[in-house]
């Protein structure tokens, strides 16, 4: 498919989509091949995405419950990593293709924007920077959250989220994340220049001298039922120099089973996954969650 053809379809299509429109809307999303496509295309995705949350008043719903509305609409759309890079540092939201934590933040940021005046998305660049970078200002590659950890907490202290693990009987997590500086050979911007490291170094020790918690994943599933629909789940992991291996969010399906919702490099798309708890047990690495729970603007 090739650009003319998705304008030209958006332009004959209502405003208000329907549920069929969403639908062909990730039937096109999945013939996409040219990245050139793809400004236009998250541009058209988002549109109807707002559209479709004010015809079917999810935007009416509390946050977690719109976010699970809002994720479930992803459902199919492709795995593609790195797409937060480039020469400069910007704010890059590509629609057409999600990561694990990409899929987590898209899904924040237009749940939290369907509440304001003016959902547009510009608002929606707005609000991700806010979240994804170090006290909602962008300055270059370093202000980037790139540990989990480190966004959950900077996101807590902005009243993004709620950090509600230790309250769901979490133990202590000690840190001591260090991959970043350790391996700049991985990260475009710090191999360019070198006096990035230092800075990425600075982060990881302020990261370590917070206290974090997690759930071991063998106490999972007794606080499953404590879980709702929306929450951010955040996997720890026991790989040396790292903190959390994966992310998505909690969903409830219509018989209450709370499951997995992700964007999922196994499966290549973002996929509703078998019940937390038994998702775990499929990666030895996998050592338990923290949980953080999205506040209304």
């Amino acid at each position: 498919m090739i650009r003319r053809d998705f304008l030209k379809f958006c332009a004959v299509i209502p405003f208000i989509p329907t549920e069929a429109i969403m639908e062909q809307t990730k039937k096109l999303l999945s013939s996409i091949q040219d990245n050139t496509d793809k400004e236009a295309t998250s541009w058209y995705i988002f549109d109807h995405i707002i559209s479709y949350t004010k015809s079917s008043s999810i935007d009416r719903l509390p946050i977690g419950e719109r976010m699970g509305k809002i994720g479930m609409l992803f459902v199919g759309t492709a795995y593609v990593g790195g797409t937060l890079e480039g020469e400069t540092e910007t704010c890059r939201i590509d629609l057409t293709g999600l990561d694990c934590v990409t899929f987590f933040e898209s899904v924040l940021g237009i749940a939290r924007i369907t509440k304001k005046p003016d959902p547009t998305f510009e608002n929606l660049v707005k609000e991700i920077t806010r979240t994804r970078y170090r006290d909602g200002k962008l300055d270059g590659y370093t202000s980037r959250l790139h540990y989990t950890a480190d966004w959950i907490a900077n996101n807590v202290k902005k009243g993004t989220v709620k950090d509600i693990t230790q309250e769901l009987g979490g133990v202590e997590f000690p840190l001591k994340v260090s991959f970043m500086s350790e391996h700049p050979q991985y990260y475009a911007p710090m191999a360019a220049d070198s006096t990035l490291i230092p800075e990425i170094a600075q982060t990881e020790q302020e990261i370590n001298a917070m206290k974090h918690y997690y759930i071991p994943k063998e106490n999972v599933k007794d606080i499953e039922s404590k879980l709702q629909t929306g929450d951010i789940i955040a996997i720890a992991t026991d790989k040396a120099g790292l903190d959390y291996a994966h992310t998505g969010l909690a969903y409830r399906d219509d018989r209450g089973k709370l499951r997995f919702l992700h964007a999922s490099i196994a499966r290549k798309r973002v996929f509703l996954d078998k019940p937390l708890s038994s998702y775990l047990k499929t990666v030895t690495s996998h050592i338990g969650i923290t949980v953080v729970r999205p506040l209304e603007v």
